[in-house]
């Protein structure tokens, strides 16, 4: 999938192990206004299965889902 690279905020959880990337990303959302966008990157790969499958169950979208080299994109729109 590739989408604009417009956000409103991005989290770096590179270097972080399971399950802190999704932790962090759950945490920003919950700051977050609804359709605001954040850009979270995380080079831990179980991130390309937690993450996409958080956002399936939450009113939160996934924009977008990308790797390149190890590093992990995600674009998620905060739902609500």
């Amino acid at each position: 999938m590739v989408a604009s690279s417009m956000s409103d905020r991005k989290l770096d959880a590179s270097g972080l192990r399971c399950p802190m990337p999704l932790l962090k990303t759950k945490l920003e959302l919950n700051a977050m206004a609804p359709g605001e966008r954040i850009e979270v990157l995380a080079t831990d790969a179980g991130s390309s299965r937690d993450i996409p499958a958080y956002i399936a169950m939450s009113s939160h979208r996934l924009v977008s889902q990308s790797e390149n080299n190890g590093t992990y994109r995600f674009m998620i729109e905060c739902g609500r």
